[in-house]
């Protein structure tokens, strides 16, 4: 824009609408079903089709209460139709939320076997799904017991606490107890016609909209598909002619503020239901969805404050607060409104980085701070919420810091060069957006498109938006980025001023009792005054202006690197002694490797899949498996130690972060039980890849261990170990991981007394033993050139002085499952909760994915015995001319046939478990076979009621153990086959799969895996016959000696506690919850 330009000519500039999606068709059939069509390349030839039905639980009377998600259940699996089309590779799914029930298929465009066009199927299967449902008393039986079983299992902590911030936040409206999943006293009641008048007054095409999102060529055609199936549905009985204008407005802006899922709602009154039981039901339809009134966090508007609520369980672990502000949604509709968006964005940016990194930089009080704003379609609101979590007996600082923090950027602002470096952040990232647009899977822009026509934004494809972010970028100035922001935060900056804004609500969520050094379990007090004060408190502590932070263009100087390089002759070296090559690329794959002259591997695949974009993974063979019996924890507590530092160099965490911020590199650093990893993911602009480069090159080199940072990663793992007794599934399943593996630390959380004998140094050491030259490997996937990135490799992996290799195979203590018989195959779990739950874990035996086993056997010595008799071509064509491998001489048999039988076994366990049986909602069995480590273990995870566990346990044993006595039929295996090939073949089109693909392609602890594994993947599916998977079965281990089982009940009359003291507890999927209220949504139908 020229900037000479006047404040009115600007003015009109900024009022002028912003660009529609140039791709996006909308359209209206007579009935007034809506239909929205978006032709999108990736996967290639699928396509997404989603009927959302504008009905929800906000709109169930008093006595209706989840009715509508029971309608989403029996309509969705009662359907033949559906059925029909899962043959052809299709998939299918249901959920309902507060606003809206989905109905959705993903499918393929043809049929496999004859070309057939598969979308007036899949709308046929949508129409009868949603228009024209059988109620039979059999289905609402079956799917009664389903719903039932879904309320128990989705009735954890994590609900309940998602359902009192609700609660609170919505206190004035239903979306504060129209929960989806419903009550239970009324699901025990409804009959088959009150389910279907509830269907009647909602479900009808003026009351829907489909979405059709894929490889969807010819548009014209796909309109007279849609007519013809839906046209005959016919819109009678509705008592309002259907309006023209579509009250759902047009699609979201790609930088309106992102939508985490939040919670909220909107405005106007609902309509009664129809009561006269003689006419045909009343047709219904709300204008606004969803039909709810809101009491508005806004300056001036009179109303009372409500004082704190305090939500105190004995499951809760950590102290956590929530402060909401709600206003009405601003939709995002021309230049202005994404002017203003950009300016939150910034603001908000600066705030949640100077918290969240100064404070890692000394021992923070807090163990977050968030301070999210983003607009919520399914409570049609924009809710800004500052949550703070803490251990609690540091909760007052926490508030304090936070609020804090908080004034102190409302008051001064954001300075000239924060504004700067977040501006031009969110430009390269809406540059990158725009370079992938023809890389978004069909179901995110579908997604996206659902979300913003509930918002009313305006749609833009992803070019459009980065071009409507540059002409606006040019006009904003510091004073405004200011002002805006400063409005975000006044609900929390002028807390108890007159005229301010008024929190929609304050919620803390606390324990009952907390643990004291010294004193073990003390009861835990805290009162709505006391979180007052707290907050005043910090307010009045005195502010001092943000000083301007020096941000380092590069971590490495041109003649600091060459100085490396002359010190270090970086160069490639033959990958192996036997062979000369220095350089092995696999035309097929696309796949090349290296290896460097200090023992670095180096794999690396160029592709187009993400435009101009790469990733980048470190893989150090050894993790936690190299821990011993005197080191216990040191490994995991290294890793974290190192992450919460984030220092390399002379440069401070705050210096490192911004360098990411700037060249948009996302890191990460983890372990697991084989290895430790380091992720990068970075854009391909202004030698953003360098700088991930050299970022990698700093911590191998120039890493700095802190002892804050080790006292606070110390401290996590103390918290974690001490919140299993709060976790039904957790403590189940470290109850049975310590009994299978004999009391195995290494599989588990470390304990308290483990955690007391780790030094700085001994973390140091366990973490940095690993990383030497032959036993690092990295992997590169992206959009470079073969020079840019064995450039970067050479100057910034070649300069790594690592250490000659040693043997960590040798310090590995030996793995082993507890021996039969014990006390401890079978066990169970008492916690003691206001609330009835019970879950339970079965598991057992594998092989590793390359055929060993913990005994030190290799399977593919059984196998070859077995087939001795036989003679069979290695690879070979069928009459077909297609090609076919020797799956069981092949490396990867293990891993391709036991893949299969768990997707086989998992079927049947829906099947029988769930759906026969009744036994439970949500049932799952899953495979953990490792690469290095010479074994592997399968786990069957099932929840039910304290009443039907027992039987649910032995339900799963039976469908585990009856592989033999029900084999396996063709049917079974093609649709296994047809499940895992679909998922290779749309995951292929992304970096991060390339990655997992490279992974150990030159270890030499994973011997076996070479490019014939990537290569012939999709083969070796196709090729596996029933035989083979009743080979790999014989050696999963299922019977009664070997199989360890757990089960967990929770409840007012639990018969014991865990004891805190003997527990050593596993950690994986303890991360938070994403999006304040998501947990109350309820769970995909299948």
């Amino acid at each position: 824009m020229d900037h000479a330009i006047s404040k009115e000519e600007l003015e009109d500039v900024l009022n002028t609408p912003l660009p529609e999606h140039p791709k996006l068709i909308r359209g209206q059939l007579k009935n007034g079903l809506r239909y929205l069509i978006l032709p999108n390349k990736v996967p290639a030839n699928r396509f997404e089709a989603h009927m959302e039905v504008h009905v929800g639980s906000i709109d169930e009377e008093e006595d209706e209460q989840g009715i509508a998600h029971m309608i989403e259940h029996v309509a969705f699996l009662g359907s033949k139709k559906r059925e029909k089309i899962l043959g052809t590779g299709a998939r299918s799914n249901a959920y309902t939320d507060f606003h809206h029930t989905v109905f959705h298929i993903h499918s393929p465009t043809k049929t496999k076997e004859y070309g057939e066009d598969l979308l007036p199927f899949v709308l046929d299967a949508l129409s009868e799904i949603a228009f024209h449902p059988k109620f039979s008393s059999s289905r609402v039986e079956k799917e009664r017991r389903a719903i039932l079983s879904e309320l128990q299992m989705m009735n954890t902590i994590e609900y309940r606490v998602d359902c009192q911030l609700l609660q609170h936040l919505h206190s004035e409206n239903k979306l504060s107890n129209r929960f989806p999943i419903g009550l239970e006293e009324q699901i025990h009641k409804w009959d088959p016609d009150k389910i279907r008048r509830f269907h009647e007054r909602w479900y009808y095409p003026a009351n829907a909209t489909l979405y059709l999102v894929g490889e969807i060529d010819d548009i014209p055609r796909a309109v007279r598909e849609i007519e013809a199936v839906f046209e005959h549905t016919l819109s009678e009985n509705e008592g309002n002619p259907v309006p023209s204008a579509n009250p759902f407005g047009a699609m979201a802006s790609l930088f309106a503020p992102k939508l985490p899922g939040g919670f909220t709602s909107n405005l106007t009154g609902e309509k009664s239901p129809a009561t006269d039981k003689i006419k045909p039901a009343k047709r219904e339809r709300q204008a606004v969805r969803p039909p709810v009134e809101h009491k508005w966090s806004l300056p001036g508007v009179a109303q009372d404050a409500k004082p704190p609520a305090i939500f105190q369980h004995e499951l809760i672990q950590s102290f956590s607060i929530n402060m909401f502000c709600k206003i009405p949604v601003s939709k995002v509709q021309s230049y202005k409104d994404l002017r203003s968006v950009l300016m939150k964005r910034i603001f908000l940016s600066a705030l949640h980085f100077r918290i969240n990194t100064r404070y890692k930089s000394s021992n923070p009080p807090f163990t977050s701070v968030e301070l999210d704003h983003s607009d919520s379609g399914r409570e049609g609101c924009t809710v800004t919420t500052l949550t703070v979590t803490a251990e609690p007996q540091n909760w007052r600082s926490a508030i304090k810091v936070a609020v804090h923090e908080v004034r102190r950027l409302k008051e001064f602002g954001v300075t000239m060069g924060e504004m700067t470096r977040y501006m031009d952040a969110l430009i390269k990232d809406s540059e990158q957006l725009a370079m992938m647009i023809d890389s978004v899977p069909s179901v995110d822009n579908l997604d996206f498109i659902m979300e913003s026509d509930a918002l009313g934004h305006t749609v833009m494809d992803q070019l459009q938006g980065h071009e409507s972010l540059l002409a606006v970028a040019e006009t904003v100035t510091l004073e405004e980025v200011n002002t805006v922001g400063a409005e975000v935060l006044e609900f929390i900056s002028d807390f108890g001023k007159l005229n301010a804004p008024l929190p929609a609500a304050i919620v803390a969520c606390v324990p009952q009792k907390v643990h004291v050094d010294g004193a073990g379990e003390t009861e835990f007090e805290i009162y709505p005054e006391e979180i007052t004060e707290a907050i005043k408190a910090g307010l009045e502590e005195p502010i001092y202006r943000e000083p301007e932070l020096e941000v380092p263009k590069e971590l490495i100087t041109q003649s600091e690197l060459d100085d490396l390089k002359s010190q270090c002759n970086p160069s490639f070296v033959p990958l192996t002694k036997e062979e000369n090559a220095v350089k092995v690329f696999d035309s097929e794959t696309g796949i090349a490797q290296r290896r460097l002259s200090n023992g670095i591997s180096i794999n690396y695949k160029i592709t187009q899949n993400e435009a101009r974009v790469g990733v980048m993974r470190l893989i150090v063979g050894g993790g936690r498996a190299t821990e011993d019996s005197e080191s216990k924890g040191s490994v995991i507590v290294g890793v974290r130690t190192l992450s919460e530092g984030g220092c390399v160099g002379n440069f401070s965490r705050e210096q490192v972060e911004l360098f990411c911020v700037n060249n948009l590199i996302n890191c990460s650093l983890e372990s697991n039980e084989e290895f430790i990893f380091m992720e990068f993911r970075f854009a391909l602009r202004d030698n953003g890849m360098r700088a991930a480069f050299q970022l990698l090159h700093m911590v191998l080199e120039h890493n700095v261990w802190l002892e804050d940072a080790f006292n606070r990663a110390t401290q996590l793992y103390l918290s974690y170990y001490r919140s299993i007794p709060k976790s039904l599934e957790r403590s189940t399943a470290h109850k049975l991981m310590l009994a299978m593996l004999n009391h195995d630390e290494r599989f588990v959380e470390p304990s308290p007394h483990s955690l007391q004998k780790l030094t700085l140094q001994s973390v140091k050491n366990a973490v940095m033993n690993q990383f030497v030259g032959g036993n690092m490997e990295v992997s590169i996937v992206g959009d470079f050139t073969e020079e840019e990135v064995e450039s970067c490799v050479l100057d910034y992996l070649g300069t790594v002085r690592a250490s000659s290799s040693l043997n960590t195979e040798e310090r590995i203590e030996k793995i082993s499952f507890r021996p039969f018989p014990s006390d401890v195959h079978f066990q169970q779990v008492y916690i003691k909760d206001t609330d009835e739950r019970a879950c339970a874990y079965i598991a057992g035996p594998a092989p590793n994915r390359w055929g060993f086993t913990t005994e030190g056997n290799d399977l593919f010595n059984v196998i070859r015995i077995s087939d001795a008799d036989e003679v069979s071509e290695p690879v070979s064509l069928d009459l077909t001319g297609k090609r076919h491998v020797d799956v069981r001489s092949h490396p990867l048999f293990f891993g391709i046939t036991l893949s299969l039988l768990a997707e086989i076994i998992n079927s049947r366990l829906f099947t029988t478990v769930r759906d026969s049986m009744g036994l439970t909602y949500d049932v799952s069995f899953e495979l953990n076979l490792f690469d290095k480590l010479g074994l592997g273990w399968y786990v069957i995870a099932v929840t039910s009621t304290p009443s039907k566990v027992h039987k649910a346990v032995d339900a799963c044993k039976g469908v585990l153990r009856g592989l033999h006595s029900s084999r396996i039929v063709e049917r079974e295996l093609d649709r296994a086959k047809r499940t895992l090939l679909m998922k290779h073949e749309a995951e292929t089109k992304t970096n991060a799969y390339w990655l997992g693909l490279l992974a150990h392609l030159q270890s030499s602890s994973v011997p076996r895996k070479d490019v014939s594994c990537i290569r012939e993947l999709t083969t070796l599916y196709e090729s596996a016959t029933i035989e083979d998977l009743y080979l790999a079965y014989e050696h999963l281990k299922v019977d009664d000696s070997s199989l360890f089982a757990c089960i967990g009940i929770a409840g007012a009359e639990s018969g014991e506690d865990t004891n805190d003291d003997e527990l050593d507890v596993d950690l994986h999927g303890m991360a938070p919850m994403g999006g304040r209220g998501l947990s109350t949504m309820t769970r995909p139908t299948t």
